[in-house]
C-alpha cells in the first residue's frame, strides 16, 4: 500500500493479522471492493491496525473529494410527530391525544418552505410520523402545494416507510405512487427507515413492520424512476459488526444497479429517550462507542469506495467537535443546516437545531479543509475558498448555547493529512 499516508514507522509485518488488514486496504486501495467478512474484519482492528484504517479511509476521500467538505443549506420539516406504527427504538412517536402530539397544516408548511427560501435554502426535507388518520393523497397535495408557491425548491422528502403508507393508504403500486408524487415536484428521498437490513435486528426495533425486503423494493423503485435517495445505516444498539457489513455491502449491491444513492450516512442510535433502551437496558446498548462511531464512518468509506462516494456525518447526532473529527476519517459532508430539527431532540440528542452556513463554512475550515455550499444532488453551488457565506442569525433562538465553542477553546485546530486519534 502506498506510503503516502501509512505511519513509515509501523512494522507491517509484526503478526498475520497485520498483514491481512494491509492486504484488505491494498484492495480498497486498488480499486477492488472488500468483502463483507472483510468489512467485519475491518471493525475488529485495534490500535495501530485501526490506524492505518482511519488513514486508508482519509486517502480514499482525498482521492475522490480532494479537500473539500460540503453542506447543503436546508430546512427539515417534521410535519406530525402522530405515530401508531410502534417502533420500540422510536421517541419520537406521539398518540393523537399527547398534551405535545402536533400535525402541521399544509399551509403552516408551505409558509415554513417559503421562510427556508428566504433564508436561503436549496431544499426542504420533509418527514413526518404514520398519522392514523391521515388521508392517502396527503403527501402528493403537500408536494404541490410547496412547489406551487416556491418552483425553485428541491423537495427531499418521505422516508421509504411513508412510502409504504402512502400506497397502502391509495390503493396504488409503489410504482404509481411514487410516480404521482414526483409528478407533483418530489426530487429525492431520504434513505431513511432502513435501521439495518436485517430480519433478526428489525423484528427487535420494529416488530419488521417494514421488512428488509419491501425497502430494498421501494428503494429501487424510486432510483428506476429516476428519484434518487441517500442510503443510512442506524446502529449501537442490538446489532454488531455483522450485520453492519452486510448492510453496507447491499447497499452497495444496490448502487451497482441502479446508481440511485446521492451519499452514505451512519445515524448513531440516541438511546437516552428510547423504549427500545429504557425497557431493555441490559440487552440494548446505550448507542455505538467513539470507537465504532469512528470505525463506521471510516469503513463506509472503504466499502463504497468508487460506488457511494459522498460519505456523511449528522452533526445532530454526534455533536459538531465529533462531527468535526470525522473529516479526517473519510468523510466529505457535514450535511444540512437544518434550522429545525426534531427526530434526533426527541431521540435526547442535544447538538442543537442549527448551524447556519457561517458556522458550517468555520467548522470546515477550521480542518483545513475548504467549504462548500452544495445542492441536494451534490451539485457545487459555491466555494468558499477565499471568502465566507453571508451572515444570518439562527432560525431558533439558542439562549445563549454556541455550538462551536470548543474551536474558542482549543480543543480544535487546523490539521493537514493525516488523522490523529
Amino acid at each position: 500500500m502506498s506510503n503516502i499516508y501509512f505511519d513509515q514507522g509501523s512494522n507491517r509485518n509484526s503478526c498475520s493479522k497485520k498483514k491481512s488488514v494491509d492486504k484488505i486496504l491494498d484492495k480498497a486501495i486498488s480499486g477492488h471492493d472488500v468483502t463483507a467478512d472483510e468489512c467485519i474484519q475491518l471493525f475488529e482492528t485495534e490500535g495501530q491496525a485501526a490506524t492505518r484504517v482511519f488513514e486508508a479511509a482519509n486517502f480514499l476521500r482525498s482521492q475522490v473529494n480532494g479537500n473539500k467538505v460540503s453542506f447543503v443549506v436546508n430546512r427539515n420539516i417534521n410535519f406530525t410527530n402522530i405515530c401508531y406504527m410502534g417502533c420500540r427504538f422510536c421517541g419520537f412517536a406521539k398518540r393523537i391525544e399527547d398534551a405535545d402530539a402536533e400535525w402541521l397544516q399544509i399551509e403552516e408548511i408551505v409558509d415554513r418552505a417559503k421562510e427556508a427560501s428566504r433564508r436561503g435554502a436549496t431544499e426542504v426535507c420533509i418527514q413526518g410520523g404514520l398519522h392514523p388518520k391521515m388521508r392517502g393523497f396527503y403527501y402528493r397535495d403537500l408536494v404541490r402545494a410547496i412547489k406551487t408557491e416556491i418552483p425553485n425548491i428541491h423537495i427531499h422528502a418521505f422516508s421509504p416507510f411513508e412510502i409504504w403508507y402512502g400506497s397502502s393508504k391509495t390503493g396504488l403500486s409503489y410504482e404509481e405512487f411514487l410516480m404521482c408524487l414526483k409528478e407533483a415536484g418530489l426530487g429525492s428521498m431520504p434513505g431513511t427507515a432502513a435501521e439495518i437490513l436485517d430480519t433478526s435486528v428489525r423484528k427487535q426495533l420494529t416488530k419488521n413492520k417494514l421488512s428488509a425486503a419491501e425497502w430494498i423494493k421501494i428503494i429501487k423503485t424510486a432510483h428506476l424512476l429516476g428519484i434518487r435517495s441517500t442510503a443510512t445505516i442506524m446502529y449501537g444498539h442490538v446489532d454488531r459488526s455483522e450485520h453492519w457489513a452486510k448492510h453496507i455491502e447491499l447497499i452497495r449491491t444496490i448502487q451497482k444497479e441502479t446508481r440511485g444513492f446521492t451519499e452514505f450516512v451512519p445515524l448513531s442510535f440516541v438511546h437516552s429517550n428510547s423504549p427500545l433502551f429504557k425497557n431493555n437496558p441490559s440487552v440494548v446498548r446505550p448507542g455505538p462507542s467513539i470507537d465504532e462511531i469512528k470505525k463506521m464512518h471510516a469503513i463506509s468509506r472503504i466499502m463504497l469506495n468508487g460506488w457511494v462516494n459522498n460519505i456523511q456525518v449528522s452533526w445532530t447526532k454526534l455533536g459538531p467537535k465529533l462531527a468535526q473529527e470525522m473529516l479526517y476519517l473519510g468523510v466529505n459532508d457535514l450535511g444540512g443546516t437544518l434550522m429545525n430539527e426534531s427526530i434526533s431532540r426527541s431521540a435526547g440528542a442535544n447538538n442543537g437545531q442549527e448551524l447556519t452556513p457561517v458556522e458550517m463554512s468555520k467548522l470546515i475550515r477550521m480542518a483545513g479543509k475548504i467549504p462548500v455550499r452544495r445542492n441536494t444532488l451534490y451539485e457545487s453551488l459555491e466555494v468558499y475558498d477565499v471568502h465566507e457565506p453571508n451572515v444570518t442569525e439562527p432560525l431558533v433562538n439558542r439562549e445563549q448555547m454556541d455550538p462551536l465553542a470548543f474551536l474558542r477553546k482549543g480543543s480544535s485546530n487546523k490539521r493537514e493529512g493525516r488523522f490523529v486519534p
